[in-house]
């Protein structure tokens, strides 16, 4: 149940950064709905990988090298699908930016909701 409710969630919350950020745009919340599933396993499945192979730069950088990553794989996924438009890399790094706080709210949240006693 979790899983469903952090999936619909995760969308809302990228048709909200459609919202806030003129640079990402999303056709309808079922695209949202894809997205969100395309981003998430982007970052399960690619995300690990680019990290590793790039961790010199990020220790580097201090981990800010992680935001291009971030970046990156928001922006694969908007060229994967046709209902997520990015402008630009610009844009998806503010919007790979402003999901993950809202991923990360989304997750306390849910946590809270659904903790074991």
């Amino acid at each position: 149940m979790k899983i469903l409710a952090r999936w619909f969630l995760l969308a809302a919350a990228l048709l909200l950064v459609t919202q806030l950020y003129p640079g990402v745009e999303v056709r309808s919340f079922g695209s949202a709905l894809l997205a969100a599933l395309v981003l998430g396993l982007l970052n399960a499945v690619v995300r690990p990988v680019l990290t590793l192979l790039t961790l010199p730069i990020t220790l580097l950088t201090l981990g800010l090298f992680l935001f291009v990553i971030n970046a990156l794989m928001f922006y694969f996924a908007a060229n994967l699908l046709d209902g997520l438009n990015v402008s630009g890399f610009g844009a998806a790094l503010i919007g790979s930016i402003l999901y993950t706080v809202l991923g990360v709210v989304i997750e306390a949240a849910l946590d809270r909701l659904f903790e074991r006693k």
